[in-house]
């Protein structure tokens, strides 16, 4: 596509008027706002309409007209006017073509206000069609420009617009974030467009596949620093109407999608590297960056940079990569393409007091996104229904590039408990849903938002990193390289990338037993995921859709009858690897057979995404395996006949206590991955349970097996030093957490001795930073309002936000109602609890045994205005919903909750062991 921009006679004039600072109108409307909008000559359309079959009442755009270049001008102020309100005006040019002939136009515009009536010129010989008249539709987000004549076929237009928006702190389009620094506060102008909110920056055709070249000015303090997706490639002093401003023109970007644009005003600071000709910088909050926060964001965004272009095989398209944490940001991080923007928890680490997990989170977050940048901005998907494609690729990715900064972490079998598992939860529900939607399921900005779930994210990566299983990486990444060379810069469905590795398959020679669409149509069109269910007595192979509640049925039909070709990777006692493709529902392999004392172990390292099952012969021969010799089983399956055996049982296809034996080979298990599995699958025990009088027993089992963990890392680190391994330091942390709430004396100890050196002198902190998080939390439990009210007081001077989050979280674990009620609410005040930490906050006290009525509650009474300040934050709000009624367990409080959320597609189970449960008491550990 071009990259040129036709300057018409309304543009150049306009452009002209800026240079000599005239414009004092717009100057002049922060004053005024408030009567702006009710004076403002464009007419709006009651949003309770029924909509109709019109244009406008449709939600997405009709195809008549195609944009190629927007120029557009902001101006944000950092200060407010004198009603109070932040703001921002603006004026946009967009160049389109007309496509088919039409007498209206149609672009996206959400909660702007016209300064004036809006021009159109046209490009060609023709003239313009003179403009009839002009109608904002707020429901579904349009400027319905009508006119009195038809655009001709064939012929480009120019559409100018001049506007004026409020600069709030909905975290939500071109909105403002603050902080104090040295007791001055500050203000940040920022974006996060993603997925329908650029129309609340200018009026733009707001679509994925509506690919433009964007030409981006900013007008700012002179004291502040602008940055966007471009290069700066002009600055210059001017005076508007009597303010000193800086004008700062940036390079037009490549061709890409509204929702990746970016721009940020603020007084950040960054530092810097170049690597092959590639600038690539960290902007923070300067006390961050003096004091050296982003150092190993930068250390290890390079590394990932050249790993990706490598592994695409495709060169990254943009002379530089700025990477911004933001104080106030609503998702964890954004690939905006060059200008990519994260929370500060998810780039700044400092070494004396993030901990290791904040370590891994950067790693995988920089490398998340760097892999959009070709997964995603090179190639964008058509429509959000595809998005599993983007996020799913993303979330596969991270841990590759992850995995090339830090090649000691062993960091990429970390999937299976951040990704397989805990998509696995959700994936076996009746109201899950598959991973691609039909594009008239999703229309409405809130439908989009919803797809931003973690079925796109977590089983998408899960169904990537089995598909590159059975290919190989070698045929894989051959396919992925062809698929974007071919498609850069444009749009694709999934289908495209099937055929491309498909291409991949055919030129290797590979042996598949269908077709790749044929395989993956049936992972990627119908939800869930199939138990493979081996009995070793006959051989005999089946497969039947997981539903955790049997007795439901999936909310939709599926045209597969929800069968799937499963790759099945298996190996016997002393026996090599096989690959058995499971094609039907029920099959005979007699390879399966054994007798003695032999053994079958299928799904090898979880590469697979489904669950296994097998005989009860089977079961007590891996059982045994697991107390007398658990190194002959991977790791990663030792985790794996944890999960699956809960989830069986939960699912009422084996008895709990065949769940609850595969937990007694922990008394000697040091491994990581085997006890994060355990541990997460009894906290569902401890949810259902700590409030009847089976938590005793269940205590006294749980502390019984964590004892010889504790121990060891008593003996291997005495609590003062740092286990080597990655994985080994967070299973330190599992140790002294399990250890202290199941009441081991020892350990209480330490995490009070701790907590009070800490408060005897709060200059220095004695605590490790990997432990922290543990100790907070368990010092504050046993603790009172002094421990509460030092922990709140640390919280307020913390100026590293790892530091501020693990406090925050840990305030959470106080065991007085009222101290829980008055922290409940802090999270009204955004003074004391951020906006993007509301929800989690909330989560957090719910978390709790004591606080968990008293959240629920407290989400009740405040309901409207939680609603509507949370209600379209994507994964915000289901959090929400699911972390204050996670521990309801009786059919009165599922009830409850769907009385609570009804109509939000999420369906709860409410799942009981009361009669096997009791069994815990019996266990014996040695």
């Amino acid at each position: 596509m071009g990259k040129g921009f036709y300057i018409s006679k309304t543009v150049g004039i306009v452009g002209i008027v800026l240079a000599a600072g005239a414009l004092a109108t717009i100057t002049a409307l922060p004053v005024v706002y408030s009567q702006e909008k009710s004076k403002n000559e464009v007419k709006s359309t009651d949003p309770t309409v029924a909509p109709s079959n019109e244009p406008w009442d449709q939600w997405r755009l009709p195809q008549t007209l195609s944009p190629k270049t927007y120029n557009v001008t902001l101006w944000p102020r950092l200060q407010p006017d004198p009603t109070g309100l932040y703001i921002f005006t603006g004026m946009s040019s967009v160049v389109f073509r007309c496509v088919e002939k039409t007498n209206l136009i149609l672009i996206h515009s959400n909660k702007l206000n016209m300064i004036k009536q809006p021009t159109l010129t046209a490009l060609g010989s023709k003239p313009a069609p003179t403009i009839e008249s002009i109608v904002m539709h707020t429901k579904t987000q349009y400027m319905a420009i009508h006119l009195k004549e038809e655009l001709t076929a064939g012929e480009s237009y120019e559409l100018y617009t001049e506007f004026l928006g409020e600069l709030s702190d909905d975290l939500g389009g071109f909105y403002r974030s603050e902080y104090y620094e040295n007791g001055v506060k500050k203000v940040v102008a920022t974006t996060q467009m993603q997925a329908t909110d650029a129309r609340k920056a200018f009026p733009c055709f707001d679509e994925p596949a509506m690919k433009a070249v964007f030409h981006i000015t900013l007008l700012h303090d002179p004291a502040t620093v602008a940055l966007s997706n471009g290069v700066v490639i002009g600055k210059v002093n001017i005076t508007v109407d009597g303010t000193l401003v800086t004008r700062t023109t940036f390079a037009p970007t490549e061709i890409m999608s509204t929702y990746l644009l970016a721009f940020i005003v603020s007084d950040f600071v960054f530092i810097e590297q170049n690597i092959d000709n590639l600038q690539i910088r960290i902007f923070a909050r300067q006390e961050a960056i003096n004091a050296g926060q982003g150092e190993y964001a930068l250390s290890v965004t390079g590394p990932s940079f050249k790993f990706f272009e490598k592994y695409y095989n495709v060169p990254y398209p943009l002379p530089k990569s700025d990477q911004v944490a933001l104080p106030d940001f609503s998702f964890g991080a954004m690939e905006n393409w060059g200008l990519i923007t994260y929370r500060e928890t998810s780039l700044l680490y400092d070494e004396g007091i993030s901990s290791n997990e904040n370590k891994e989170r950067i790693i995988t977050v920089i490398a998340h996104e760097l892999a959009h940048q070709w997964f995603g901005n090179l190639v964008t998907v058509r429509w959000w229904n595809d998005l599993w494609l983007n996020e799913g690729f993303a979330t596969y990715g991270e841990y590759l590039g992850a995995d090339e900064a830090e090649p000691d972490w062993n960091i990429k079998d970390l999937i299976v408990l951040n990704d397989v598992h805990k998509v696995f939860a959700i994936d076996a529900l009746a109201s899950s849903h598959p991973l691609s939607s039909k594009e008239e399921e999703i229309q409405r900005p809130e439908q989009i938002s919803e797809v931003f779930d973690t079925i796109a994210y977590s089983k998408g990566a899960s169904v990537v990193r089995m598909l590159s299983t059975f290919l190989t990486e070698e045929v894989f990444t051959q396919g992925l390289q062809t698929y974007l060379d071919h498609f850069k810069f444009s749009n694709t469905v999934y289908t495209d990338l099937w055929e491309h590795l498909q291409r991949a398959v055919d030129s290797s020679g590979t042996t598949l037993p269908r077709t790749v669409q044929e395989i993956m149509d049936r992972w990627v069109l119908q939800m869930g995921f199939p138990v493979v269910t081996i009995n070793t007595t006959t051989g005999q192979i089946t497969q039947e859709h997981f539903l955790l509640d049997p007795e439901t049925k999936p909310d939709r039909p599926s045209e597969f009858n929800y069968e799937w070709f499963v790759p099945i990777s298996w190996t016997k006692k002393e026996a090599a690897q096989a690959l058995y493709w499971l094609l039907q529902k029920t099959e005979q392999s007699d390879h399966m057979k054994i007798s003695g004392d032999e053994w079958v172990l299928a799904n090898i390292n979880v590469t697979g995404y489904y669950r296994v099952n097998y005989d009860n012969e089977n079961w007590q021969r891996l059982l045994n395996v697991l107390q007398t010799s658990r190194q002959s089983i991977p790791v990663i399956n030792r985790a794996q006949i944890i999960d699956d055996a809960f989830n069986l049982a939960k699912a009422e296809i084996v008895e709990t206590t065949l769940a609850l034996r595969t937990t007694l080979f922990l008394a000697s298990e040091t491994e990581y991955m085997p006890w994060e599995s355990a541990l997460d699958n009894l906290d569902y025990f401890y949810l259902m349970f700590d409030r009847t009088e089976v938590y005793g027993p269940m205590q006294t089992y749980v502390g019984n097996q964590v004892k010889n963990l504790f121990d060891y890392f008593t003996t291997l680190t005495n609590w003062e030093n740092v286990p080597p391994g990655h994985t080994d330091q967070y299973n330190q942390v599992n140790a002294l957490r399990v250890a202290c709430s199941t009441g081991l004396e020892d350990c209480t100890t330490l995490v009070k001795t701790w907590f009070q050196q800490w408060m005897e002198n709060p200059k220095v902190n004695p605590i490790k930073p990997n432990l922290r998080s543990t100790v907070y939390c368990s010092a504050i439990a046993a603790g009172g309002e002094k421990e509460w009210d030092f922990a709140w007081e640390m919280f307020e001077k913390a100026t590293v936000a790892s530091e501020k989050d693990k406090l925050r979280t840990a305030m959470a674990c106080a065991t007085e109602p009222w101290l829980l009620n008055r922290y409940l609410k802090y999270t009204l005040d955004p003074g004391k609890i951020r906006k993007q930490d509301v929800t989690p906050t909330i989560v957090s006290i719910a978390s709790n045994v004591v606080g968990q009525p008293l959240a629920w509650d407290f989400v009740r009474a405040n309901w409207e205005y939680i609603f509507n300040q949370f209600g379209g934050k994507s994964f915000s709000f289901p959090n929400l919903i699911n972390g204050v009624t996670n521990r309801f367990s009786t059919p009165f409080e599922l009830e409850q909750k769907l009385l609570l959320s009804p109509g939000m597609g999420i369906v709860y189970q409410t799942l009981w062991f009361q009669t096997t449960i009791t069994s815990l008491s019996g266990l014996d550990s040695s």
